[in-house]
């Protein structure tokens, strides 16, 4: 099903792409393409660089031209194709791919699925989405799951899949009615058999797919059910979709504002959805002659059957409004940002719901960036704000000694950027009581009083940095709190944060009511070697079994470590080529955004992270238990 492929390999495969991308270019000189200059003068200066959040020009050209025109006219960078025209478009796409438009080949597909492989009402969700239950803990248990700490040593592969046209499979798939809904980087959202991979119905969404993948709930004696799943796309669109036939029920765009974008799942409960928004506009405030900034972050709560808005709450407090000059005369807008990047926690008992906030993008930084804050669920009033970093305000023209950037857009505050990119998670302690827990960018966890917002202990975990500390999530089994940390050194970093203490990738477990670390599993850091884009830190959401916790590495390995003390249960080295159910090859890769779907004994791991320099791939891996 699968071959192997080493560190060296994959180091050779990819220099010998960077040198063929030189050798054509070189060829070109004579004649060159029309998109080059384009290119040369809109996009090299971040994706020829060793920018932030700016894939390189090798892993672009891995997209198809399809993809990249997408991304240019609507997609995460239409600011900043905005002046090229849709002829000067279409030639940068082409040229970046090295292929023509007219010349796109269709993928080819999965197997349609037979009578026997259709939608099954008597197979419910076994979870919501994201965090699998309400509180977000993202646990699944043994009754419904089908692995534990002891049985995972048998796990093998069983099918593949192939994302077409695409360097980065980040959004987390959901279980339902015997099928699996995930998104994917074209926009596409698929529904295939959970056991075979067959293919049941497809969706053209406008824009790639960055959030996982919610679904309705419903009995399994109740089979005149019509389920909706629910996600979002990367222009701050949300969906509803028939999970039965693929139908669009509703699209509500969530924000007007021209930066908005969705990345956290939406959390679903008693007939509304939960959406968070979160933002670009970071990027945006690159180019000096922008007034940053403009956005704040919200969360909506809508009629998850028609997609009506019930109420938008923001997470700053007031609107922004002049606040200054830059240097160069531009004007600042202020308080902007606080975005939400994760998935919202449900508290039943309280009537309330949690969100992390990330960093304010200009000056001054105000009181509900880099905080976990309260809401109600029925009106969206704000409750309380438990904030965690002080005076956070950040935005990329931060990055100071960066080839031909202009700073002058940069905050006074200039960071940390510590954001929790992680979701909180509503832990049911031992003795009864409740506690809020959460994960931050700072390489911090913390524990909060549910109904006062007072922050009950605050625990350094991990280095922290840009891509550092915790990032898209952490899982908890009963007062088991584990906290993966990433601790990657970015750009200038060390300039940045004069940190005294060495980076701490790997995971680690914390007693939720204490803050006390009880044990730590330090990622290896002998298997990257020399191979580009390969870092041991973990990014990646991980999910929590019963007696165990499964990691996805940004090195390519997926680990399962015991809850006693740590232990690798059992490790894969997802690098490599699978043989997929349409026939095609699939590239397994680094892991980061959404975690593992466990359901009925089967494992679905999403390998593929050409995003911020990591190792790209493109597969949709799935595991099972092997006869003993």
């Amino acid at each position: 099903m699968t071959s192997r492929i080493s560190p060296v390999s994959l180091a050779a495969l990819l220099i010998s792409f960077v040198s063929f991308v030189a050798q054509t270019a070189a060829q070109d000189v004579a004649e060159p393409h029309p998109g080059e200059a384009l290119y040369t003068a809109s996009c090299a200066n971040c994706h020829d660089q060793l920018f932030y959040k700016a894939p390189s020009r090798v892993f672009l050209s891995a997209l198809g031209p399809k993809n990249i025109l997408a991304v240019l006219n609507d997609g995460a960078m239409r600011e900043q194709a905005a002046a090229l025209s849709s002829s000067d478009r279409v030639a940068v796409a082409e040229y970046l791919s090295g292929k023509s438009l007219a010349d796109i080949v269709e993928p080819v597909l999965p197997p349609a699925c037979d009578a026997d492989h259709s939608f099954d009402s008597s197979l419910p969700p076994i979870s919501r989405g994201f965090g699998v239950d309400l509180q977000n803990t993202r646990f699944q248990p043994g009754e419904t799951g089908g692995l534990t700490a002891e049985n995972v040593h048998r796990l093998e592969v069983k099918w593949s899949f192939a994302y077409p046209d695409s360097i980065q499979a980040r959004s987390e798939p959901v279980y339902g009615a015997g099928g699996i809904y995930m998104g994917s980087q074209d926009g596409t959202v698929w529904a295939l058999d959970a056991q075979t991979g067959c293919l049941r119905w497809t969706f053209n969404a406008t824009a790639e797919i960055r959030t996982g993948v919610a679904i309705s709930p419903w009995s399994a004696d109740d089979d005149s059910i019509d389920p909706l799943i629910f996600f979002g796309d990367v222009i701050a669109n949300v969906y509803a979709v028939s999970a039965r036939t693929g139908e669009l029920r509703w699209k509500v765009r969530v924000d007007d504002h021209r930066d908005a974008t969705m990345t956290g799942t939406p959390s679903i409960y008693t007939g509304r959805l939960y959406v968070p928004v979160s933002s670009l506009e970071v990027v945006s405030a690159g180019n000096s002659e922008y007034e940053c900034c403009s956005f704040r972050g919200a969360l909506l709560s809508l009629d998850a059957a028609t997609g009506k808005q019930h109420w938008k709450s923001y997470t700053t407090d007031k609107p922004p409004e002049p606040a200054g000059k830059t240097s160069n005369g531009t004007n600042i807008l202020a308080p902007s940002g606080a975005p939400i990047w994760s998935s919202p926690t449900i508290d039943s008992k309280r009537n309330q719901i949690y969100v992390g906030t990330g960093e304010n993008y200009s000056s001054p930084a105000d009181g509900n960036s880099d905080s976990i804050i309260a809401f109600d669920l029925e009106t969206g009033e704000k409750i309380w704000v438990a904030q965690q970093t002080q005076k956070d305000a950040w935005n990329t023209a931060c990055f100071l000694g960066f080839p031909g950037t202009d700073n002058s857009n940069c905050p006074e505050e200039d960071g940390p950027d510590y954001d929790f990119g992680s979701h909180p998670i509503l832990v049911n302690l031992p003795d009864g009581s409740d506690i809020v827990v959460g994960g931050q960018k700072s390489g911090h966890a913390m524990g909060i009083d549910p109904d006062s917002g007072e922050t009950l202990w605050r625990t350094a975990v991990g280095r922290g940095g840009i891509q550092g500390g915790v990032h898209f999530g952490i899982a908890a089994e009963s007062d088991s709190l584990y906290v993966p940390i990433n601790d990657l050194n970015f750009f200038n970093d060390e300039q940045r944060y004069k940190w005294e203490t060495p980076a701490k990738p790997g995971v680690y477990s914390v007693n939720a009511g204490t803050g006390e670390i009880i044990w730590s599993a330090p990622a290896p850091t002998d298997v990257c070697n020399d191979m580009p884009f390969c870092t041991p830190g973990i990014s990646q959401a991980i999910t929590a079994i019963p007696g165990a916790v499964i990691a996805g590495h940004l090195d390519g390995r997926i680990r399962i470590y015991s809850r006693e003390d740590g232990t690798v249960l059992w490790e894969k080295n997802l690098l490599g080529k699978y043989q997929t159910v349409s026939g095609e090859e699939a590239t397994g890769g680094a892991f980061s955004g959404g975690g593992v779907l466990i359901a009925h004994g089967l494992m679905y791991v999403n390998a593929g992270y050409g995003y911020n320099l990591h190792i790209p791939g493109n597969a949709l891996v799935v595991f099972g238990l092997a006869d003993e």
